[in-house]
């Protein structure tokens, strides 16, 4: 397989609007569309297509890792169209490719749908403000939007550390740095330790993999930055247990305490396939940190933070569930696939019954052998 065809597969994605493509041998070349994988109508690759597709895409450094550790994992721009990040890896002996295509255009948090109370705390001088969600959840968009309010709107010096790069920043009102690990620089908690000598505002850590890089976050919130970081959790209560349970037992409790000081807000958020085909939508979980909240994380009753936001709605609250239930009721989403990403399925699907509705079984794409 030549270049050309390589530039005609993400040409699709792109005319498709499919969020991910999927090659590997053995299969057809495979788009993500609307959450569901699509076969394309071609050939079913083998191993020499995808090696010469891997070399089409995959810079000098990027092919030694994959020879070195196996893996490997890039970004790279695909005209003004696009950026894909890419994952390479091995399997079987194969290579295998997933690219996540990145539109070049930022949202605006109206266009995602993003709880208002949002654009209000990214104005916040200092703080960690958490994004999670499963992968694929759109975490990274949400970000991007919200650091484009900031660029857009405020002076601010602003340092992203991310690996690898996906949405591309430029200077607007504010100065803005994009750090990518393993390229600019070798870890996130090492990025973080030195990009506070860098005089930055705002900070944005892609990944917080690591109690290291957990520490230096909640350090850089402590000492007066705003710092933006993203955690693979569902729900705000499991967030905040997660990285809690992340450090030593003996440290637990003075985490609790600068987790109640420098913690802004939660925002947990899931992507549905709408029903009428169009694409996805987005749900949140909106935890914001009040301080009765702050006593709850210092006294280790995380337990009751599901209650305390659904009593705070006054303050922008709101819970996964009633926010995909909301959704369900305005016919954008099935029943199924509230059921799908919901907390509790069990509650949810009563509530569809009561409602007079009916929860059947996902449909699932069968896929005819070759």
């Amino acid at each position: 397989m030549s270049t050309v065809q390589i530039d005609r597969l993400l040409d699709t994605v792109i005319r498709q609007d499919a969020s991910d493509l999927h090659l590997t041998v053995g299969r057809k070349p495979t788009l993500r569309l609307h959450g569901k994988l699509r076969s394309l109508d071609t050939k079913v690759l083998d191993s020499d297509d995808l090696v010469s597709l891997m070399k089409a895409i995959t810079p000098e450094r990027a092919q030694q890792e994959l020879q070195e550790e196996g893996s490997t994992d890039y970004g790279f721009a695909y005209g003004t169209e696009a950026r894909f990040r890419v994952a390479v890896f091995r399997q079987r002996g194969d290579v295998a490719i997933a690219l996540r295509l990145i539109p070049n255009k930022i949202l605006t948090f109206e266009q995602i749908g993003l709880p208002p109370i949002c654009k209000e705390l990214v104005r916040r001088p200092r703080g960690l403000y958490i994004v999670t969600g499963p992968t694929g959840s759109g975490k990274t968009t949400s970000l991007a939007t919200m650091v484009d309010y900031i660029n857009i709107n405020l002076d601010r010096h602003i340092i992203t550390i991310e690996d690898p790069i996906e949405y591309y920043h430029y200077h607007k009102k504010s100065i803005i740095a994009q750090r990518e690990v393993g390229v600019d620089v070798p870890s996130f908690s090492e990025a973080l330790r030195r990009g506070l000598r860098a005089d930055p505002d705002v900070m944005l850590v892609g990944e917080m993999r690591d109690l290291e890089t957990m520490e230096s976050a909640i350090r850089a919130a402590e000492t007066g930055h705003l710092v933006f970081a993203t955690l693979h959790t569902t729900g705000a209560a499991g967030t905040i247990n997660r990285i809690i349970d992340a450090f030593p037992v003996n440290q637990q409790a003075q985490i609790r305490v600068q987790l109640s000081v420098s913690l802004i807000c939660v925002l947990s958020q899931v992507l549905l396939a709408r029903t009428d085909q169009s694409g996805r939508v987005a749900a949140f979980e909106f935890l914001v940190v009040t301080p009765a909240i702050a006593n709850l994380i210092r006294e280790n009753k995380t337990f009751r933070i599901d209650s305390a936001i659904q009593t705070g709605r006054k303050f922008g609250m709101q819970l996964l569930d009633d926010h995909l239930w909301r959704l369900y009721e305005k016919g954008l989403i099935s029943a199924e696939e509230m059921v799908d990403k919901c907390k509790d399925p069990g509650e949810l699907t009563e509530k569809v019954h009561r409602a007079g509705g009916s929860v059947g079984r996902t449909e699932l794409d069968t896929v005819v052998a070759e």
